[in-house]
């Protein structure tokens, strides 16, 4: 595993917790590397948005309650666009992949354990998978470079941490309804079907945030 993936998975995994300063010799000691190598993964890490320039090394980026609102604003925007688009332009093997992955989607969730770090990866690897489809369904090159900024994976992870059975199978449900919509040329309910979708992400997000503020 490069440095790059290495830290991206620490902070994923909380092992670097939010705030946590990571100097470039505690890196390079943590992963036996010379400096050059964390160099160039704390560059990628920051365009990343997993990091935060601090007067000595770099921070892992807390997310505050606002952040999270914007983020998940920009993403029901360009998401939502997206799966509008991709119901005007969509292939038939558009379909199918989103099918596919839907499938796969559900065999994952069949057989998930709660709080499992490798089970929420996978869930969540699944679950991009499908977004994907869609954005590359939307013949918009421009539309998967911004969402690649706003798409931040530790938000990510941190929904579906805290999704039980019953949330896991409401999230298949709707992709179900946007493939729907999506395979019927139906532009403006694919697109409020997704806006539903990034919108019931964020508030389990938000949810959990103030369960933990108020602990």
């Amino acid at each position: 595993m490069d440095a790059y993936e290495y830290i991206k998975g620490a902070i994923i995994d909380g092992k670097f917790e939010p705030g946590m300063r990571l100097g470039e010799e505690f890196l390079a000691k943590e992963l036996n590397l010379s400096r050059t190598p964390i160099r160039e993964a704390i560059k990628h890490l920051e365009a990343d948005g997993l990091v935060v320039p601090l007067k000595r090394g770099v921070g892992v980026r807390n997310f505050t309650t606002e952040d999270i609102r914007q983020i998940y604003d920009l993403r029901m925007i360009l998401e939502g666009y997206a799966a509008s688009q991709a119901a005007i332009y969509r292939t038939d093997d558009d379909i199918r992949k989103m099918e596919e992955a839907n499938i796969v989607y559900e065999k994952v969730i069949n057989e998930h354990v709660q709080s499992d770090m490798d089970s929420i990866k996978e869930i969540v690897a699944v679950n991009q998978r499908f977004h994907e489809v869609i954005i590359q369904a939307a013949n918009n090159a421009h539309i998967h470079f911004h969402l690649s900024k706003v798409v931040v994976v530790p938000i990510v992870y941190r929904s579906f941490y805290w999704y039980n059975d019953y949330q896991l199978k409401q999230s298949l449900e709707v992709h179900k309804t946007i493939l729907q919509a999506i395979r019927n040329k139906e532009p403006e309910r694919a697109k409020i079907a997704m806006h539903e979708h990034i919108y019931q992400g964020r508030d389990h997000v938000l949810k959990h945030l103030e369960e933990i503020k108020n602990s």
